[in-house]
């Protein structure tokens, strides 16, 4: 099973992601990982903490020589912020006190995870639970698309919505949504548009104030049959929303077109099928986003994801001190005021796990060699059908 585990705080030394049932024999362009980890840091609204770190990845284990060797592989993203923190964040005893937390944030783990762990300070909440943990996965998430750019399965993604302001993409294909994106402020398909949302971050810092948005990533290039619809925990498009609703922030999830199927009829929505000159099936539309029965069709996948606005607010709301026990003003440290481009990528990079178990499942083997030759075969299987 290809999965990933991670482990750091968010002003620890490091963070460590440990990504298990990688297969021999993939050649790992390192330099396309740390392109998405500093995509993963870009955006207007972003808050001082991305002006100190500069993320790569340093490889621990399980590739060599470029080339992944079969045992797990181990990916180190250093803290730079960490020479600020080491005095009170040191895993050894005789921290200094200063950073102690007390005032919960609403909309945040704080208060909840204190009450579980019986934590007084609720730092040892906010650090792990921060959306600094989300570099990791974006490591992981470059290595599983590294795995399955050999088979040309293409990923996309960028921001639909900042703040209730819809970016209208369409007629544009995804490629070129997707290298629009990367000249876009914002991460956004139409970076004309950029004024206008520099206008509305900058509105919401005047205000102490924060922003959400909506992601789109989508995914060519897929074969059709990936995933199952014999299981619930199997189907795929439950395991890419339950990915992608892990994301902090993150608080829906959408496939294809998602909720606004349910306003109209059946016969609107379900994309007819048809046979292309070369003998494949194919979809004359789109509206399940690559998705049927909890399989992959064979059309491009196509997910959202919205994501609230961030809980660290400059003018902060009402709370408890789970010490006085007096009404406060919450917590309020550095922070980003909109960070919806970097949930584009970290959507992307959980997508990318996703898939690539499913993939693997499917076609898996301890070798590059095994893959291939399994996916040949059930390839020239469909074809066939």
């Amino acid at each position: 099973m290809f999965s990933f585990h991670t482990a750091g705080e968010s002003h620890g030394k490091a963070l460590v992601v440990i990504v298990n049932g990688v297969p021999a024999g993939f050649s790992i362009d390192l330099d396309a990982v740390n392109t998405d980890m500093s995509r993963r840091q870009k955006g207007y609204g972003r808050g001082g903490r991305m002006a100190i770190e500069r993320d790569r990845v340093q490889t621990i284990s399980g590739i060599r020589n470029g080339t992944t060797i079969g045992s797990p592989v181990a990916f180190v993203i250093e803290n730079r912020d960490w020479e600020n923190w080491e005095r009170y964040m040191a895993a050894d005893s005789g921290i200094e006190p200063g950073r102690e937390v007390t005032k919960p944030r609403p909309g945040h783990a704080d208060l909840v995870g204190g009450m579980k762990f019986g934590h007084r300070d609720l730092r040892n909440v906010l650090e792990r639970s921060s959306a600094r943990e989300t570099a990791a996965r974006t490591a992981a998430g470059g290595l599983a698309k590294e795995l399955l750019r050999p088979f040309n399965i293409v990923f996309h993604s960028y921001v639909v919505d900042i703040g209730g302001t819809s970016i209208d993409c369409g007629g544009v294909s995804f490629e070129k949504r997707s290298a629009n994106a990367e000249s876009s402020s914002f991460s956004t398909p139409v970076p004309d548009n950029d004024e206008e949302l520099k206008l509305l971050v900058d509105t919401a810092k005047k205000n102490g104030d924060t922003l959400g948005g909506i992601v789109e990533v989508v995914v060519e290039g897929l074969p059709p049959g990936l995933g199952e619809a014999v299981r619930w925990d199997t189907r795929l498009d439950a395991r890419i929303a339950a990915a992608i609703i892990s994301v902090p922030a993150v608080k829906g999830v959408e496939i294809g077109d998602g909720f606004e199927l349910a306003k109209r009829y059946g016969s609107e929505v379900h994309d007819e099928i048809s046979r292309t000159d070369y003998g494949r099936y194919h979809r004359k539309s789109n509206h399940m986003g690559g998705m049927e029965g909890g399989m992959t069709n064979g059309m491009p996948l196509v997910v959202r994801a919205a994501m609230k606005p961030i809980p660290t607010l400059m003018k902060p709301l009402e709370t408890v001190d789970i010490e006085t026990k007096l009404k406060v003003s919450a917590a309020a440290e550095r922070s980003d005021v909109c960070a919806v481009p970097a949930c584009a990528v970290v959507v992307e990079a959980m997508t990318a796990v996703v898939l690539t178990d499913a993939f693997l499942c499917q076609f898996g083997g301890a070798s590059r060699a095994d893959i291939e030759e399994s996916y040949r075969r059930y390839m020239e299987r469909i074809d066939s059908f």
